[in-house]
């Protein structure tokens, strides 16, 4: 059984930095197309940023320059570097594969406030 821990959100100012971690467990990402998501309230699950099992990655227009997706095959975990915050960035933020067919966790909450 997969399971998945996201971490590393909470309160940032706009304008600053945070790195989230996906924790994965019981299948290797080096296998799969990872991708982050994100859902904001009253939004739905948006995919925002992926990286493929060759390690190329996108990213959706609203985060593209500001986020950089990546992962450490090692330690079978996924990252996701987050600069230059804006506050339509606050969401829970989800890992998963691109299809998002494994169970999902509890996500990390990012605030941008100031």
């Amino acid at each position: 059984q997969v399971q998945l821990v996201e971490s590393g959100g909470g309160l940032v100012q706009p304008g600053g930095s945070v790195r989230l971690s996906c924790g994965v467990s019981g299948r290797s990402i080096r296998f799969y197309n990872m991708g982050w998501y994100r859902q904001a309230p009253g939004n739905q699950r948006e995919l925002v940023a992926d990286i493929r099992i060759g390690g190329d990655t996108s990213y959706v227009d609203s985060v593209r320059g500001r986020f950089t997706i990546s992962r450490d095959t090692a330690k079978n975990t996924m990252y996701l570097q987050m600069s230059s915050l804006k506050r339509e960035d606050s969401a829970v933020y989800y890992c998963n594969t691109i299809s998002g067919n494994w169970s999902w966790g509890q996500g990390t909450r990012v605030t941008v406030a100031s």
